[in-house]
């Protein structure tokens, strides 16, 4: 009965989508409450059989119900109860049902955002997400079904992958994900509607403006989540690895960071209008893009999912969606070039558009380096590699360049910024900046790159203190909440910058202040690492309902005292021939202690000894810079008064998604 429910839910959930694809489109010419109508049983048949089709599975998970080819495939009886729910997108069949939920459920929102008549943009929009809807829910049915019955079901499975039932943090990260990576499909999709309806204009910019903050908001969650799981599980030492996988989630986001912001431009100054349309469709495009990457086996990854025919489809689709909607931009050129254009690049729209050309690039740069060796290797045959130096040595330029733009832009007046009024604007925040690196230097920081991000975080860092203290009604406490409150969506975005920059000081001083080291040491013998005693005291054995855990037990000791007993750990799953390590990491406000396993027997151990400074604020960061996006969602409804030089203007939203 369960496998036929979650069939029949996926059978539903395709015909709603179909329905919705083909009424909205038709109905985008003359909609009135009858079609309205047909479109709210679409949505809605979409949204119940996504429910229907995850409920199954994960009934079936909980249930032992090994006669359904995913449970067999990823699920054991000695599977602790979190990593058996979470096992439902914890292998591509599974992830698949979840993305069409989480789809499903945007559409639903987008409907009660969609008035009964005369609404055209809304109607289309939902014609658009139904086709969306309908590729996902047809792989599911067609390539990636998890309902499929065995003809001899097994007594028990191999249980999930043994990295996705060790932490946590396989209940958030992937969810948060989805929810970044599907979410930006509204905005796309109101993109799509406008361009068909031969609109231009701010419109579907104000309707999905609150959608497209969801969406990266969450996407922001996910990557800092999934840097975290890296960091605590994996035992390498790092937090970011430039992995295909992880590169697939990070462009969709730069390039979407780039909208966020070349949106305000035309809505405040009616520019950039065609750049946003390309914007919008490249970062849907690119979570395309991301999925094919992920669920295809394309690229070796932790994060890869095995061979499935859902790769073609998937890069089918993304060639579709890239040629459909590059094509409409192009045919409709005459409604969405902007005929105004900055007046000067000293100037907020003009900081805008330098920001936007540096984000577009470090995307390129990263999907350029990402997808190199995968077109080499599909021309020629040649495996060839594209390493972190690479990586690196791009990325950091255009960060410090992304850094620097960050400071400037909120201070800068629209239209035209005269030499003395930035001077005024950024000599506190410039003085403040140079204190700061001359006290790093003097501080005996001899690295380069570390004393100037400290000066330019801290530059940052004064200048919005600046804004916030001169823009507020009073200054006092209450005034400055007033301000913060009243204009939302420019303090959340300042928030996400401090956020940016408090991450910028981490990966500088984490990565070249770092101590690494690897020992092998006896039992009861000790080493010295980073000012602390390092002692190997015993190793002990602990078995579990579904692994065995084997645990080195590490005595730091500073001076003659006992600071931490550090655990480092392998986890044997049966039925897996190897072993899966955990690290144990103490972190404390100014640092972390990293102990990871080389090797263990009883009486001799390696170890992989790292101390990272500033550790935890990485994460403190990343939490700033997603909760920016969240806390901007409360912009304004209403339009204000026009603004004076240098505030954030309030504008019209209107009824938004």
């Amino acid at each position: 009965m369960v496998p036929a429910a979650g069939w029949t839910g996926a059978l539903l959930g395709l015909a709603g989508s179909i329905v919705l694809a083909v009424l909205g489109l038709r109905a985008q010419r003359r909609p009135d409450a009858v079609r309205h109508q047909q479109l709210r049983v679409a949505v809605w048949c979409m949204l119940g059989g996504a429910v229907l089709a995850m409920t199954a599975l994960e009934v079936a998970l909980l249930t032992d119900n090994f006669a359904m080819s995913y449970v067999a495939e990823t699920h054991s009886r000695a599977t602790p109860l979190l990593f058996t729910i979470t096992s439902a997108w914890a292998a591509l069949d599974g992830s698949m049902v979840l993305w069409t939920l989480i789809l499903a459920g945007y559409t639903a929102v987008v409907l009660r955002r969609v008035p009964g008549t005369d609404d055209r943009l809304g109607t289309g929009a939902l014609g658009v997400l139904g086709l969306v809807a309908a590729f996902f829910f047809g792989t599911v049915v067609l390539a990636a079904n998890p309902f499929e019955i065995l003809a001899n079901p097994p007594a028990d499975g191999p249980g999930p992958n043994p990295i996705l039932a060790d932490h946590l943090m396989v209940a958030l990260h992937p969810p948060m994900l989805y929810l970044g990576y599907v979410g930006f499909t509204v905005p796309f999709a109101f993109a799509m509607s406008a361009l068909l309806l031969r609109e231009g204009g701010v419109e579907w910019l104000r309707r999905t403006r609150r959608a497209n903050l969801v969406a990266w908001s969450f996407l922001t969650g996910g990557l800092v989540l999934g840097a975290w799981w890296a960091y605590e599980v994996l035992g390498w030492g790092g937090y970011w690895a430039w992995d295909p996988v992880e590169n697939a989630a990070l462009i969709p986001w730069l390039v979407a960071t780039a909208f966020i912001h070349s949106a305000v431009v035309q809505v405040r100054r009616g520019m950039l209008q065609a750049w946003n349309f390309v914007l919008v469709l490249a970062t849907f495009a690119l979570t395309v893009l991301g999925t094919f990457l992920t669920r295809s086996s394309v690229v070796v990854s932790v994060h890869s999912f095995s061979q499935s025919p859902i790769g073609p489809a998937l890069l089918a689709f993304f060639v579709l969606v890239v040629g459909a909607g590059f094509t409409l931009i192009v045919l409709r050129a005459e409604r969405v070039v902007s005929l105004s254009r900055p007046e000067s690049l000293a100037s907020r729209e003009g900081a805008f558009l330098v920001n936007n050309l540096l984000l577009s690039l470090l995307a390129f740069v990263v999907l350029l380096g990402t997808t190199y060796p995968i077109l080499v290797e599909a021309v020629t045959g040649q495996q060839v590699s594209v390493g972190r130096p690479f990586f690196d040595r791009m990325a950091v330029p255009l960060g410090f360049a992304l850094l620097l733009a960050m400071g400037i832009g909120p201070v800068a007046p629209y239209r035209r910024a005269s030499g003395a009024v930035l001077w005024e604007r950024l000599r506190i925040p410039l003085l403040v900046g140079a204190a700061a690196a001359t006290a790093v230097a003097l501080g005996g920081v001899r690295s380069p790159g570390v004393v100037a991000v400290v000066g330019i975080a801290a530059g940052v860092t004064a200048s919005t203190l600046r804004q916030l203290v001169v823009t507020a009604p009073a200054r006092t406490a209450a005034g400055v909440l007033r301000l913060v409150r009243g204009q939302r969506g420019f303090w959340g975005g300042q928030l996400a910058h401090l956020g940016v920059a408090l991450a910028a000081v981490v990966i500088a001083v984490s990565g070249d202040l770092a101590e690494r080291a690897t020992v092998t040491l006896d039992r009861g013998q000790s080493a010295g690492f980073a000012g602390y005693t390092v002692t190997f005291e015993l190793s002990e054995e602990h078995q579990e309902t579904d692994r065995l855990i084997t645990d080195a037990h590490i005595v730091l000791r500073y001076g003659t005292e006992v600071v931490r007993v550090a655990e480092p750990r392998l986890n044997s799953f049966p039925g897996r021939p190897q072993a899966v390590g955990n690290p144990s990491v103490w972190s404390t406000l100014g640092q972390d202690v990293y102990v990871a396993l080389g090797s263990l027997d009883p009486e001799r151990v390696t170890l992989n000894l790292y101390r990272f400074p500033l550790m935890v604020w990485l994460w403190v960061a990343g939490g700033l810079v997603a909760g920016g996006g969240f806390w901007a969602l409360g912009g304004p409804r209403r339009r204000s008064r026009v603004p004076t030089s240098g505030e954030e203007p309030l504008v019209k939203v209107g009824s938004d998604v």
